[in-house]
């Protein structure tokens, strides 16, 4: 049994034809077909069901299939692993940001990760905290930045890279807008205009006017709080931001504090199992470090 068989069964097996699979290997069919009868000889048994107009696992060649991917990643974990001996992490990562993350200095990061390590590829992606966390434990993502709003979700490992208020801040002609600070009770009459949900300013948010029996009347979600903040100059409702955004429109915006105070959290997140490669631990231990929240 060859490695190079079992990239092309792994081929066939995900694009379902023997072309298609030729062309992702950049081979010639016959080839392919070739290396994939020689390992069904080999092994005693089909691997595929070839009688009709696509190519078919049979129910060998669907219980072979995890087993072939997993010998394919142990031997890119060799390779990545004397890489990194040799001081040369290659390979790729893939990162997520929520989009309400504007306050960490993400171009920074990044461009700090290239130069150190050249060799790695990143790709970056946007989305709700939600939709991050199953990525994450999924492996679709090797590390994100996430809200936080219920604690550290199950299988995951955390660290805090932002910790702030969340404020409610309304345009300067509405009736809040003489006020030193509110309650939930007092906004729960009111329109509000928040983050979606699925976020954790949004989870902070809900989980708080759960716990005193109250429900938010929420009139407009947007997942820039940049467009919250401008909205609410419009006087087209209350909205809730954290309070360095309320800070950096200062007088255009009438910020008013929780009392309650309510905190969010932003926290770089990655698997609590561990990074599968090189690469990928590299970026961690990076944003680890660069990304590392001020302690006052």
């Amino acid at each position: 049994m060859e490695l190079h068989q079992l990239e092309y069964f792994v081929a066939v097996a995900e694009e379902a034809n023997f072309t298609r699979a030729a062309a992702r290997m950049h081979v010639a069919q016959p080839g392919v077909s070739a290396q994939v009868r020689r390992l069904e000889r080999e092994l005693g048994q089909s691997l595929f069901d070839r009688s009709g107009r696509t190519v078919r696992l049979t129910d060998v060649g669907a219980a072979a299939l995890p087993h072939a991917r997993a010998a394919l990643a142990a031997v890119e974990a060799v390779r990545e692993t004397v890489s990194e001996h040799e001081g040369l992490v290659r390979g790729q990562v893939a990162m997520g940001m929520v989009t309400s993350a504007g306050p960490v200095a993400l171009p920074e990061f990044l461009a700090g990760f290239a130069e150190r390590y050249p060799g790695v590829e990143i790709t970056l992606g946007e989305a709700n905290s939600d939709v991050m966390i199953e990525a994450l434990r999924e492996g679709r993502l090797d590390v994100a930045v996430i809200g936080l709003a219920d604690g550290v979700p199950a299988g995951l490992t955390t660290q805090v890279v932002l910790d702030e208020a969340l404020v409610a801040v309304t345009g300067l002609r509405d009736e809040f807008s003489g006020r030193d600070g509110i309650t939930l009770a007092e906004l729960a009459g009111r329109a509000l205009i928040c983050l979606p949900k699925g976020t954790g300013l949004r989870g902070v948010l809900d989980h708080a006017f759960a716990a005193e029996g109250l429900h938010p009347r929420v009139t407009i979600e947007a997942s820039d709080p940049n467009v919250l903040a401008k909205l609410a100059m419009r006087d087209l409702g209350v909205a809730m931001v954290p309070a360095s955004l309320a800070e950096y429109y200062g007088a255009e915006l009438h910020s008013l504090p929780l009392r309650p105070p309510l905190r969010g959290q932003l926290a770089l997140a990655w698997r609590s199992g561990g990074p599968a490669g090189p690469a990928a631990r590299a970026l961690i231990g990076f944003a680890r470090a660069e990304l590392a929240l001020d302690e006052p």
